[in-house]
């Protein structure tokens, strides 16, 4: 029963879109008339989606001046985190070049009716970076088409707020309620996901026809294979430069309870308390894993970037983009990597990720609900990759931050206590 409650949403969701994937194939272009159901979930969504991203993420930033006593371990603790989201990146958009799960599916359809997505040939990188991360009138941040500069401005008024001190703690109280209650809207709104989404999915695979359900299928298995590669074989290096070979033999010797928790939950907030008890018994000392796992869990999501890769390329295909240029592979991978700290970032995600894909790329964001499917559908690995990699992140801070013989150090310890 504890199971069962612990993924009821998630398989809530899988039913919906299953349901409304049988509906499209059946029904065929018939099923478009449940397509106004999705569309007033997505509309829901996107305007929740502005004061999510500035409440969230403000708020959070005004709340971080308790952490600047940590000095170095922070530091450490962003180098880390950066680097394995990179790698992860990289990884899986060399796994995208090898099999593309979107190629030959014909989703001419599905494009038809959308803008084209924009040419940016003949702009300068710095026009671009600008129009990227900046508007030039207040109101265009709040449209959701403005994602990254709002985030930009939220981080600003976060740290403002911070730096004030007491003067700005009602403006920090402020955030604070706004983001629970914001959050609590988002609740709300998602208990109607599985339908919203469900019938969104009806009305694709009616217009499309079956073989956009194959796509869907390739990238799971896609993904699947990514999570193997990246579980057992990024986490082993991870390991070693941690602490040698005896790090490796540390890591997976106490890795088992956190990873079966992250399956059975399919929450890295669930997973909070096992992880920090693994990471103890791996020998991180308390005050680096109780820093490490609690920020991990929100800002380091290596799951989330792997499968934001996929996502990029499912859009790119469908606009028949070219992903071999050195530019599209930089965007590629920076974007991938923001999508993971983004939703991270942002509690419950929503389409966050997603709309942020779409509005740097200049995507359609009638195209959110088709990319949130291959979300819905990755989410159990994902939080495998999420959550686990968090702990091996923490053996990595200790060595950064204590040495490279930590691990001997605190094992000879540990043996000369026993003794």
């Amino acid at each position: 029963m504890k199971l069962l409650r612990h993924y009821a949403f998630t398989l809530l969701l899988l039913l919906g879109i299953i349901v409304g994937g049988l509906s499209g194939v059946v029904f065929g272009e018939s099923a478009l008339i449940v397509k106004p159901v999705g569309s007033l979930f997505l509309n829901l969504m996107f305007v929740i989606i502005v004061p999510l991203v500035f409440l969230s993420v403000s708020s959070s930033i005004a709340g971080m001046s308790q952490m600047t006593r940590l000095g170095k371990i922070m530091g450490t603790v962003f180098a880390v985190f950066v680097s394995t989201a990179l790698f992860a990146a990289i990884i899986a958009y060399i796994g995208t070049q090898f099999y593309n799960p979107f190629q030959g599916v014909d989703t001419r359809s599905l494009v038809a009716h959308l803008p084209p997505a924009p040419d940016n040939a003949g702009k300068g990188l710095g026009e671009i970076i600008v129009a990227t991360f900046t508007v030039p009138d207040f109101l265009q941040l709040f449209t959701k088409s403005s994602l990254l500069p709002l985030i930009v401005f939220a981080i600003l008024f976060g740290l403002a707020t911070s730096m004030s001190g007491e003067k700005g703690k009602p403006v920090a109280d402020f955030l604070h309620s706004g983001t629970t209650v914001i959050l609590r809207m988002v609740k709300i709104i998602m208990y109607a996901a599985p339908v919203g989404l469900g019938c969104y999915f009806a009305a694709t695979v009616g217009e499309l026809g079956p073989q956009i359900i194959s796509g869907y299928l390739n990238s799971f298995l896609l993904y699947l294979l990514l999570t193997v590669i990246y579980f057992f074989g990024a986490n082993t290096l991870y390991a070693f430069i941690a602490g040698g070979t005896l790090g490796v033999r540390v890591f997976w010797g106490n890795v088992l309870t956190p990873a079966v928790t992250a399956i059975a939950t399919s929450s890295s907030a669930a997973c909070i308390p096992v992880n920090l008890v693994a990471t103890k018994k791996m020998g991180v000392p308390d005050d680096i894993a109780e820093t490490v796992i609690p920020l991990g869990a929100n800002t380091h999501k290596d799951g989330s970037v792997i499968g934001g890769v996929i996502k990029i390329v499912f859009l790119f295909t469908l606009f028949h983009k070219d992903m071999s240029d050195p530019s599209s592979i930089l965007a590629i991978i920076s974007v991938a990597f923001l999508v993971g700290a983004v939703m991270g970032a942002i509690p419950s995600g929503g389409m966050t990720g997603e709309l942020m894909i779409c509005a740097v790329f200049g995507f359609s964001p009638e195209l959110v609900g088709a990319v949130m499917i291959i979300s819905t559908i990755i989410d159990v690995p994902a939080t495998l990759l999420n959550s686990t990699g968090n702990t091996v992140c923490a053996m990595m801070v200790t060595r950064f931050v204590e040495g490279k013989d930590w691990l001997k150090q605190r094992v000879l310890g540990q043996n000369a206590a026993q003794a």
